[in-house]
């Protein structure tokens, strides 16, 4: 029977790739705690664990009449970002897969009519740096599977995804991490005023209601309470969170939904990128398991 063993909130950002004094410049100098955060996070986390497979909810790559999860063995090339090419240029990267777990989820996916999920073992779908900007930090032997958010889903959805991946864990033999990849509120400076807002302080993000709701959901996530983070969401919508935060409900759904009472610890403090809200939450498996075994 196979397990989640750890589960993550974190925070992709391109900053955290970037050479030191670029990364540092940016920040007046000072380091951000969002790359410092993932370098702990491997030693007291990920190197603890062990996992054999991490999932990515990738917050970055948008599907739209279904979800896709990646299948193919190995995922290797060179990745440049349409986005952000000057920041991450021809970064070689080599994933190795879990197909068995991906095609399982398809599988449950397709024995409801509640969603719609397809394995791609295609090994030249591109990637995202939604799941790439993680490895340098994180990566060691275990396999990598990235899953997409629908941009035509609703929380239902997200909901329902989130329950199908826990249960092709629970019928594996593989200890499993989620990560939740993606920022809290998203909404970017325009062109002409993002350069005076580079700095990881949150008195750069974009407006006072995302700050304001980050904190409430931050509060949320580090006393375990997602329930409070879930029934909140057509609020937390009004400050865009990036993907509609689809790859935190899949995550929280995997974990047990409302049920779930695992509380976060911090690998970061709060900060901005550009007038996003960024941070790492990280959630232990609780001693009796998540919230038990069933849907």
């Amino acid at each position: 029977m196979g397990e989640i063993v750890g589960a993550g909130l974190l925070a992709h950002v391109p900053t955290i790739v970037l050479p030191d004094e670029v990364r540092r410049g940016l920040n007046h100098g000072r380091e951000s705690t969002l790359h410092s955060g993932l370098h702990q996070l491997r030693r007291e986390v990920f190197d603890v664990l062990r996992p054999d497979v991490v999932i990515v909810f990738d917050s970055h790559w948008f599907t739209t009449v279904e979800f896709v999860v990646t299948s193919a063995k190995r995922r290797a090339g060179h990745f440049t970002s349409d986005e952000l090419p000057r920041g991450m240029s021809s970064v070689p990267y080599a994933v190795p897969g879990q197909p068995d777990l991906a095609q399982r989820i398809a599988e449950i996916a397709d024995g409801t009519d509640q969603c719609w999920i397809t394995a791609i073992e295609n090994e030249h779908l591109p990637p995202t740096y939604a799941t790439l900007n993680f490895l340098p930090f994180l990566q060691g032997e275990e396999a990598w599977l990235s899953l997409g958010v629908c941009q035509t889903a609703e929380p239902e959805d997200f909901a329902t995804v989130g329950r199908v991946v826990r249960q092709a864990i629970y019928e594996s033999d593989y200890r499993v991490v989620l990560i939740a990849s993606g920022a809290l509120s998203h909404t970017f400076h325009t062109l002409r005023a993002l350069r005076e807002h580079e700095a990881a302080d949150e008195e750069h993000i974009y407006s006072s209601d995302a700050r304001t709701f980050d904190h409430r959901v931050i509060d949320a996530l580090e006393r375990g309470d997602h329930a409070q983070v879930i029934a909140e969401m057509p609020e937390f919508l009004r400050v865009r969170p990036e993907g509609r935060f689809g790859h935190y409900q899949m995550m929280a759904h995997a974990l047990g939904g409302e049920q779930c009472r695992a509380p976060g610890r911090r690998f970061s403090e709060y900060e901005n990128s550009i007038g996003t809200g960024q941070v790492h939450v990280w959630f232990d498996r609780p001693d009796g398991g998540w919230t038990g075994e069933g849907w």
